[in-house]
């Protein structure tokens, strides 16, 4: 069996930088005709890569559990319109990709951004699935199976899935993913959830791709001025130096600290780059495709003198880990995917 996902992890030499933003990347692109869904994509990174799709020319359909509220922060842009989903509800999401297939629109693009900040205290879905996990990873898949019709229809989609740096910190918690048996710690479990993002990127180009369904799973950087980021609390913001002493958010594009307009453009890259065609399961930083890093060295976001390591770890791409991640997921929403298993590697 051939590994091609490591192949094709390499830069392709995009010529964007860290401080590239979401309108850099798609300047000359014209995406009139393209229908695009967007998860919690009306506010943070989501709202910022909205914003920018819709102004060339995408129609953009944003999915977020409080449709009043995305309502009123996407009011004014041309070619956006809003949809009830809850991640956490499996009924929600099943309605939310109903009524866009009865539309009988393709779906050219699917940015699945929307995630669960977490707390302390663990959280869980009417299932009994840690929170985390069930909104970043299990939501997502089942809505993104769900919409299988629809990108198929494209006949030349890209599926989107926001991921992280922390995807470096943990493998799958394949022995209890949902932390029924051990205690639950907050970082571990996100860093799963942003590794599955990444496996689940992996797995479905494989079996996709021969549909013309690519995956790809962005780091967009740690943007301190997100409401996701700000859910942690000012001290701890301080201590890992995201804020500085008056709450103001320090940017620091080449050590990973961004702005939402430069975090939102590694999202939008791989939404729509053309340097990206033919390529998929790939793990991208920088509006571009990032190396393996074999060396783990760990994140240090409280030493202003040490880089951000932020390369993809090699269990995040493992074609084995991703095949294995996929069949537990089946088991866990109770259905099977679409489509084919796609050809041996």
């Amino acid at each position: 069996m051939r590994d091609t996902t490591t192949r094709q992890q390499y830069p392709v030499g995009s010529g964007f930088t860290p401080s590239s933003t979401a309108d850099d990347v798609l300047a000359g692109i014209d995406l009139t005709g393209h229908n695009v869904i967007i998860t919690g994509g009306h506010s943070g990174l989501g709202l910022v890569a909205t914003r920018a799709l819709a102004r060339v020319g995408a129609s953009v359909t944003v999915g977020s559990r409080d449709i009043d509220r995305a309502a009123e922060a996407v009011a004014g842009i041309e070619h956006v319109e809003v949809g009830r989903l809850d991640l956490l509800d499996p009924g929600s999401i099943a309605d939310f990709a109903a009524c866009f297939l009865d539309t009988g629109r393709p779906l050219h693009i699917l940015i699945n951004n929307a995630g669960f900040p977490g707390s302390a205290e663990i959280v869980r879905d009417a299932r009994g699935y840690e929170a985390q996990f069930a909104v970043n990873h299990l939501g997502h898949f089942q809505l993104t199976l769900a919409l299988y019709p629809a990108l198929r229809a494209a006949r030349g989609a890209r599926v989107v899935t926001t991921t992280s740096g922390a995807q470096r910190a943990s493998d799958i918690l394949w022995d209890d993913p949902n932390f029924t048996t051990g205690a639950h710690d907050f970082g571990l479990s996100y860093a799963q959830s942003k590794t599955a993002n990444v496996l689940f990127s992996v797995e479905l180009d494989r079996r996709w791709a021969a549909d013309g369904i690519r995956g790809y799973a962005p780091h967009p950087g740690i943007v301190p001025a997100t409401s996701f980021n700000r859910s942690v609390g000012e001290d701890a913001q301080r201590a890992m130096l995201l804020i500085d002493a008056a709450g103001r958010p320090i940017i620091e594009p080449d050590r990973g600290k961004k702005t939402p307009e430069q975090g939102a453009a590694t999202i939008v890259f791989a939404a729509t780059s053309p340097l990206l065609d033919g390529i998929g399961g790939v793990y991208l930083n920088n509006s571009d495709i990032s190396p393996v890093d074999p060396d783990l060295r760990p994140i240090d976001l409280t030493d202003p003198g040490v880089d951000v390591p932020v390369d993809v770890a090699p269990h995040a791409i493992d074609p084995g880990s991703a095949r294995r991640l996929w069949a537990m997921s089946e088991r866990m929403i109770g259905r099977e995917a679409p489509g084919g298993p796609g050809e041996d590697r």
